[in-house]
C-alpha cells in the first residue's frame, strides 16, 4: 500500500521559510493521515480522502484558497479516476463548493460524468452540496492588486490499496486571473489518469500539460512495458520543446512511487508506513 500526494509549484525565491515549513507539516501529516485511512478504505475512496484534506487548506491552491478569475469569481476543477473500472469523472468551473472532488466522487455513478460550469454547479447542488465560499482574504488582497498568487498550485493523490487497486485525484483552484471558462488539465486526461497499471496526477501548467498530454502519456507508456523512470524522462523529454511546465506524482501496480517536475519546485509528500519522502 502506497499513498503520494502534490500541493502544487511554489517559487522559492518568494516563499519564505516559515510558510515552506508550514507547506512541508501539512503535506507530511495529510500524507501520514491519507495512508492510515488507507488500511481500511479502497484507493478510490482514498485519494478523495487525501484530496479533500488538500482541498480543506487554505496554504494549497484547492477548494478553500483557490484563486480568483479575471472577473472576480472563483471556479474550481476537480477529476477522479479508477483504475479498476477505468472510469473518470470531474467537474470543470464549479463555484462555491467546498469540496469539488467530493462532487467528483457522486458523478462516479452517472453516465454523464465530467460536467461544467452552472452544469456542475446546480448538479452539487441537487446532491446536497451547500453553497460554501472558498474565498480568503488573501486571495482576493492578490485580486484586487492584480498580483499572481506564489506557494499555491493544483493539488493531488496517487493511491494503491492492500488489493493492488490503483487511483488518482486532482482539484484546483485555477492559475487566478483566467479568462472565464478556460478549462484546466486537472479534470482532463492529461492532468489526472490511472489504470490498472499506473496512476498519475499532474500540476503546473495546464496548457503544457495538455498539450503534452502528460499523464495518459506516462500511464501508457508504463502499460507498454516502460519503467515509471522511462516513461517520465520520455514524458517530460517531450516538454522540453516549448518549456512546457509540468510537475507529475505516480504510483505502479508494483508499488514503485516515482515524481518529477520540469522546474522548481514541486510541493510532494509520499509515505508507505514507516517512510517518508517529500520536497525539501
Amino acid at each position: 500500500m502506497k499513498v503520494i500526494i502534490h500541493g502544487g509549484f511554489f517559487s522559492e525565491s518568494n516563499t519564505d521559510a516559515a510558510t515552506k515549513k508550514a507547506k512541508q507539516d501539512a503535506m507530511c501529516f495529510i500524507a501520514r493521515e491519507s495512508f492510515e485511512y488507507l488500511q481500511s478504505h479502497t484507493a478510490v475512496e482514498t485519494v478523495v480522502y487525501a484530496t479533500s484534506l488538500l482541498e480543506d487548506n487554505p496554504l494549497f491552491n484547492a477548494g478553500i484558497g483557490s484563486q480568483i478569475q479575471a472577473d472576480g469569481v472563483i471556479r474550481m476543477s476537480a477529476a477522479l479516476m479508477d483504475g479498476v473500472s477505468k472510469k473518470m469523472s470531474g467537474v470543470i468551473n464549479i463555484e462555491a463548493v467546498k469540496n469539488p472532488i467530493q462532487v467528483a466522487l457522486v458523478l462516479q455513478q452517472e453516465d454523464d460524468r465530467i460536467l461544467g460550469g452552472s452544469g456542475a454547479t446546480n448538479y452539487a447542488r441537487k446532491n446536497g452540496f451547500e453553497s460554501f465560499s472558498t474565498e480568503i482574504p488573501q486571495r482576493r488582497t492578490e485580486f484586487e492588486a492584480k498580483l499572481k498568487a506564489t506557494g499555491t498550485g493544483t493539488v493531488g493523490c496517487v493511491a494503491l490499496d492492500r488489493e493492488g487497486r490503483l487511483a488518482a485525484a486532482t482539484s484546483t483552484g485555477g492559475k487566478g486571473f483566467e479568462i472565464p471558462g478556460r478549462i484546466s488539465d486537472s479534470a482532463t486526461v492529461a492532468g489526472n489518469y490511472v489504470n490498472e497499471f499506473c496512476g498519475v496526477s499532474l500540476t503546473g501548467v495546464g496548457e503544457d500539460i495538455v498539450s503534452g498530454a502528460v499523464a495518459a502519456k506516462i500511464v501508457t507508456r508504463v502499460t507498454d512495458g516502460m519503467t515509471l523512470a522511462q516513461a517520465f524522462e520520455k514524458t517530460f523529454d517531450e516538454l522540453k520543446p516549448f518549456d512546457g511546465f509540468a510537475g507529475a506524482i505516480a504510483i505502479d501496480k508494483n508499488g514503485q512511487v516515482f515524481h518529477q517536475d520540469s522546474h522548481p519546485k514541486m510541493v510532494y509528500a509520499a509515505y508507505d508506513g514507516s517512510h517518508f519522502d517529500f520536497f525539501d
